[in-house]
């Protein structure tokens, strides 16, 4: 994909350009915003708003990596949605069924290829990690997510969070020991490669 050609031709208009640039970042942005936010429909939504506002800003971009770029609108998004969620009555974090019951496998972590018993772990394992970034404060769980889960480096995620350099490698230091200390209380869950890169990008 050569994505600079993209991002010229869909700032002059061209509508199939930037679907193709959405197709390759829809899955980066979608799970970004579920990080953060926690539940699936306002990540939907989140995700959404981000790539409308994307378009509508398109002209704005000057260069830099179009992640970053992308990822700030994401993470602008979703912050709303956390602003718009303190002034309605809460909802739980966990998705529900039709019926309104608690879903025991949520269907984004659904694997045909599990056996019954990892897709018990798996979604164990998943409950835990999110509830340690839920308990994370907003701006930790944010650059959590850009940096460890995403993989973009330092400057990626300071851009993104329009943030200073300096800042960022705070927050995701404290943000890892909040989250090593947490999950302490899993670790029965956790793979023997699971750790969180402590020295990457510094």
């Amino acid at each position: 994909m050569d994505e600079s050609a993209l991002i010229h031709a869909a700032q002059n208009g061209d509508l199939d350009s930037f679907n193709t640039l959405i197709l390759h970042y829809q899955d980066a942005v979608f799970h970004t915003a579920l990080r953060i936010l926690g539940d699936e429909d306002p990540a939907e939504d989140a995700a959404q708003e981000a790539f409308i506002s994307a378009f509508r800003s398109l002209s704005t971009f000057r260069g830099g990596s179009f992640k970053a770029w992308l990822m700030r609108t994401v993470t602008n998004a979703c912050y709303d949605e956390l602003r718009r969620q303190k002034r309605r009555p809460t909802t739980p974090l966990e998705p529900e069924t039709q019926d309104g019951d608690e879903m025991d496998s949520p269907r984004w972590l659904a694997d045909p290829n599990m056996t019954p018993a990892e897709r018990s772990e798996a979604d164990e394992l998943e409950h835990a990690v999110q509830h340690c970034l839920d308990a994370l404060p907003t701006d930790f769980r944010t650059v959590v997510v850009l940096a460890d889960i995403q993989g973009m480096d330092y400057s990626e995620v300071a851009s993104a969070a329009r943030v200073p350099l300096g800042t960022i490698k705070s927050r995701l230091a404290r943000a890892r020991l909040r989250l090593r200390e947490c999950l302490r209380g899993f670790e029965e869950l956790l793979p023997s490669s699971f750790r969180l890169e402590e020295e990457r990008n510094s």
